[in-house]
C-alpha cells in the first residue's frame, strides 16, 4: 500500500485504525514516513506510543516486528544468533564424510542457513515491516549502540557473512518511558516526538472511537475525572490505556454515571498503586465526581 501523501491523509490512516492523533503528531508521524526516518516517540507510559506502530502495521499493512527492551538485552537476542547445534552436527556429518579442510568447513558452518534471525535482523530481510524497539531506556545504555548501524543505514553487519542490508527499508518506531536519557547518537538519526496525555477533547474523540459502546453521559464524566485526577500529584498517572479500561469496566457494571461507590469500588482498572488507590478513595473522589458531574 503507497504511503500516505499528505498530513490529512496520515491523521486518516491512524483515525481508520482506531487512533486519534492530534495535528503535530500526525506532521511528525508523515515525515518520518515520507524521509525515511525512524520515529523517536518518547512520554509517559500508557499515552499510546507503542500503539501507534500497531496501527501504522496494521493499516499500512506491514509485518509487525516487536523488539522488547529490557535489562540485559545483548545483540544475540536482538539481532541474530548463530544455530550452534546445527553448525556442530554440520561438522560432525562433514567429518563423517571423510572432510579434512578445516577452513572450508569453517566457512560452510557460516552459511545463511545457520543462521537464526532476532528483530532487528528479521525486519531489514523479507516482506516490508513495521520495527517497534519498544522502551528503549530499559535496555542497557551499550546496546545502543547496536542500533546506530541499523538507524542510520537499515543494515547490519555480521562478521562472519557480510553486510546485511533492507531492500525495503523498514519504518521504524521507537519508544521511550524516560526512565533514563537516551544517548544523542540514537536521537541524532531519528525524528522525535513527546507524546503527552491527551486534552479533554482529543480523550472523548478517543473513547467515542475504542469504546463506543459507552453511553455519552458517563465517556464525559469519565474524562473530566481522569483529566482532574492527572493534576494531582500521584505516583503513577492513569494513560489513555486506563481511561478506556476504566470507561469500560464503568459500563459492565451498568453504571450509567460517576457515583462513590461504583468509583470507589474500581479504581484498581484505573490505578495501579495501592498508595495511590489509598489516596483518591473517598472524599478526593468524591470532590472530583462533583466536578465532572457537575453537582
Amino acid at each position: 500500500m503507497p504511503l500516505p501523501a499528505t498530513v490529512d491523509a496520515t491523521r486518516l490512516l491512524l483515525a481508520e485504525g482506531g487512533y486519534v492523533a492530534d495535528k503535530a503528531l500526525a506532521t511528525t508521524i508523515h515525515l518520518a514516513l515520507t524521509m525515511g526516518r525512524p520515529l523517536f516517540l518518547e512520554g509517559e507510559p500508557g499515552t499510546g506510543k507503542t500503539e501507534i506502530a500497531k496501527v501504522l502495521a496494521a493499516q499500512l499493512p506491514r509485518r509487525l516486528v516487536r523488539l522488547q527492551c529490557y535489562d540485559g538485552l545483548d545483540l544475540s537476542a536482538a539481532a541474530y544468533e548463530w544455530n550452534h547445534a546445527r553448525q556442530l552436527m554440520a561438522i560432525r556429518l562433514a567429518e563423517a564424510a571423510g572432510e579434512r579442510d578445516r577452513a572450508a568447513m569453517e566457512r560452510g558452518i557460516y552459511a545463511p542457513e545457520f543462521l537464526q534471525e532476532r528483530p532487528l535482523l528479521s525486519a531489514i530481510t523479507g516482506e516490508p515491516a513495521v520495527l517497534l524497539i519498544d522502551e528503549l531506556d530499559r535496555a542497557d545504555e551499550p546496546f545502543e549502540a547496536f542500533l546506530l548501524e541499523v538507524l542510520a543505514d537499515f543494515q547490519i553487519t555480521i562478521p562472519e557473512l557480510g553486510t546485511v542490508k533492507a531492500v525495503v527499508p523498514p519504518v521504524v518506531i521507537i519508544t521511550s518511558n524516560r526512565t533514563r536519557e537516551v544517548h544523542d547518537a540514537i536521537r541524532r538519526r531519528c525524528l522525535y516526538h513527546w507524546v503527552d496525555y491527551p486534552d479533554a477533547a482529543r480523550e472523548r474523540a478517543i473513547l467515542k472511537l475504542r469504546a463506543p459502546a459507552i453511553p455519552q453521559t458517563l465517556s464525559a464524566q469519565v474524562v473530566t475525572f481522569v483529566q482532574a485526577l492527572r493534576e494531582g500529584d500521584y505516583f503513577k498517572l492513569p494513560g489513555v490505556a486506563e481511561t478506556i479500561d476504566w470507561a469500560n469496566a464503568l459500563a459492565a457494571l451498568d453504571a450509567v454515571e460517576l457515583e462513590p461507590g461504583v468509583v470507589d469500588e474500581t479504581l484498581g482498572v484505573l490505578l495501579k498503586y495501592q498508595d495511590d488507590i489509598t489516596k483518591l478513595r473517598g472524599d478526593e473522589a468524591e470532590r472530583l465526581i462533583r466536578e465532572a458531574t457537575g453537582q
